[in-house]
Parts: C-alpha cells; sequence; structure tokens
C-alpha cells in the first residue's frame, strides 16, 4: 500500500484556514480518496489538554513552555494518529503543524528559528509535509474576521500588531525558502477562489 499524504494548512488567526480545510474534505473525499482532516495542538486525548492549557487566557506561559507544549502536543498527535494514517495511505489534512510554531514562537515569541526547529524535529520524528498551503491574510485583516466572529479571542489572539506583523513575516520567509513545499494563497480573496488555489496548489498529489 501506497504511502499517504500529509497536507498541512498554515496562516494567521482569520486567515481562513478551518473554512478551506472543510472544502479540501469535500473535494478530495468526491474524488473517491480517504481524507481526514486534523487540527493542531489537538486531534487526540492528550494533544487535546494541551490545546486548553495553551490557548487559556488566565494563564501566563512562558515562550520556551509555550513552545514546549505546542511540540509536546504534536508528538503525541504523531505518533497516535499521523504515522498510523499515512501509513494506511489516507490524506491527511492539518490544520497547523511545524511552521506556525517556526512562526509565533521563533519569530512571535523570540525564541529563534533555529531552536524551535530543533525542538520540533525531535517532537515529530523528522515528519515533513508533502505540500503546506499558506493562507496569506494582513494582521490586521485577519483580525477584523476574528472579530466578525464574535468569540472571546484566547490567550495568543489577544497579542499585539507587533508580534502578528512578525509572525506574518516568518511566513513569508518560509515559503521563500521552501517554495517546493510552500504554496503561498491570497487569502483576502472569496472562499470558492482560494479553495480553487488550493486544490490547484495540491492536484498531483492527487493522482
Amino acid at each position: 500500500m501506497a504511502r499517504g499524504r500529509l497536507v498541512t494548512i498554515e496562516g494567521l488567526d482569520g486567515a481562513g484556514k478551518s473554512t478551506l480545510a472543510s472544502g479540501l474534505v469535500r473535494e478530495i473525499a468526491a474524488r473517491g480518496q480517504r481524507v481526514e482532516l486534523l487540527r493542531e495542538p489537538g486531534g487526540v486525548a492528550v494533544s487535546e489538554r494541551i490545546r486548553a492549557l495553551v490557548k487559556d487566557p488566565s494563564l501566563a506561559v512562558s515562550p520556551r513552555a509555550e513552545a514546549l507544549l505546542y511540540a509536546a502536543a504534536r508528538a503525541q498527535l504523531v505518533e497516535e494518529r499521523l504515522d498510523p494514517l499515512l501509513g494506511e495511505g489516507v490524506f491527511v489534512l492539518l490544520d497547523r503543524f511545524v511552521d506556525s510554531s517556526l512562526a509565533y514562537q521563533g519569530a512571535g515569541r523570540a525564541l529563534g528559528a533555529d531552536e524551535v526547529r530543533a525542538i520540533n524535529l525531535f517532537a515529530t520524528g523528522g515528519l515533513v509535509p508533502d505540500r503546506t498551503l499558506l493562507l496569506r491574510i494582513s494582521p490586521v485583516a485577519g483580525r477584523a474576521r476574528q472579530y466578525e466572529r464574535a468569540q472571546e479571542p484566547d490567550r495568543l489572539e489577544r497579542e499585539s500588531e507587533s508580534f502578528f506583523a512578525a509572525v506574518a513575516s516568518a511566513y513569508d520567509d518560509l515559503a521563500r525558502e521552501e517554495p517546493g513545499r510552500i504554496r503561498a494563497l491570497d487569502a483576502a480573496q472569496p472562499r470558492e477562489r482560494v479553495l480553487h488555489d488550493a486544490l490547484a496548489a495540491i492536484e498531483d498529489l492527487l493522482a
């Protein structure tokens, strides 16, 4: 049996990752491909517990502890779900992965990309996505979409504009460094167009 594919979806909060993921699941399943959608941090019981910790606005979590918590949640997800699913030939869509930590903790928290990459290499056993879809949106537009959702912002969503500017810049740097893996999409477009562009960006993986 051929190994499955791993496609990750990245971008700032408010970029439309969940909307795109739902559309991709529908389109990929319609082609007769077995597809599974997971999210980070989360996807399995241990990782969901960690998600509650890192999202809780009442907690003060140090940058290093935050990076390690995300890596721990990721390690459990890889062990418990990602590796088994890929081994079964499943097409896996994952809402966030290592690139999120490189952008948010490496740049946003100023921990450094190399340091954050190292702990995540250990956490994932070196698992690398076959393709990453980066939804590009300005921090201001992303924040506006969050307000439209009328949900209470979590701990990270309460960060400053400068924090999100650093995260967005880091994502752009990653896209320039790995153009073969990371495909940047204009998330300001209508959702149907974003979905169309995303499908085009992964078409070779669906063959």
